[in-house]
């Protein structure tokens, strides 16, 4: 039956905001919890019995706050927990990965670079997405080395983030891809960088959209969707300092918020 129980949404840092972007919007009503687990930011260089630890502990702390949906909105964590926290909740969760079939639609010449995390690249789940949807298309990696860091420390506007994705898309664009997936949640922000040094004649996937049409579709096959009118409440946790990662999300969503600090045994 239809249900105000909150949405639960977590990602490593505040990558997972341009996610929860695309729920807000599609889902106004929605009562939505969200964890950033800056402390232990980034997920992509860390081993996967790690990620999988902080995995099960955050979705055990939503349970705890009574979610009826879970939202893995970061592609490493997607692509190491995803199956093992659904064998262990039975709740709706849906995780990220990588617009690679909706790249090799739009690709003109059949060559497509992937922006992602080393830990979403070398996972199984990546790969075997690269073979269900590849069809013949080239597909070049670019496994973006402190990207994750650079953008929750600096920012979009910052000439060391212009600098950082002039530096790492160029030998993409040299072996003439023109199409690039963002394969990690935090690069959403940074698109308009991206746009700008790779050109207008790029095309840019982003699957943020289609993680909320698909969260969609769960709560309207669960009949859970909220019965309540729009707006919806948002709360945010995280595992490292409030008031930095409370000046991070007014930056990034313009209005102001209140974060509050994992309980001890979940940081």
């Amino acid at each position: 039956m239809p249900s105000e129980r909150p949405i639960g949404i977590f990602d490593s840092g505040i990558g997972g905001l341009s996610v929860l972007h695309h729920v807000r919007n599609l889902l106004p009503a929605e009562n939505l919890i969200y964890v950033s687990d800056r402390a232990h930011l980034p997920y992509g260089n860390k081993a996967g019995e790690f990620i999988l630890n902080r995995s099960e502990h955050i979705a055990a702390f939503l349970m705890q706050r009574d979610v009826k949906a879970i939202v893995i909105a970061c592609n490493t964590a997607t692509a190491v927990a995803v199956a093992h926290l659904r064998k262990h909740f039975s709740l709706p969760i849906v995780g990220m990965e990588p617009g690679v079939k909706p790249a090799t639609q739009k690709s003109r010449n059949g060559m497509i670079g992937v922006l992602a995390t080393e830990g979403t690249l070398v996972s199984g789940k990546f790969r075997s997405l690269v073979e269900q949807h590849s069809n013949g298309t080239d597909i070049f990696y670019c496994p973006c080395h402190g990207w994750v860091e650079t953008i929750e420390h600096n920012g979009a506007a910052h000439d060391k983030t212009y600098k950082m994705v002039e530096r790492e898309l160029m030998p993409l664009l040299e072996k003439g891809v023109d199409t690039l997936v963002l394969g990690c949640t935090h690069y959403p922000f940074i698109k308009d960088t991206i746009q700008q040094v790779a050109g207008s004649l790029i095309t840019i996937i982003d699957t943020g959209e289609a993680v909320a049409n698909q969260l969609r579709r769960r709560l309207t096959e669960e009949d859970i969707l909220s019965p309540s009118l729009p707006p919806g409440r948002e709360d945010y946790w995280c595992s490292a300092s409030p008031e930095n990662t409370r000046q991070l999300i007014e930056k990034i969503q313009g209005r102001p918020c209140v974060v509050k600090r994992l309980p001890q045994q979940d940081c």
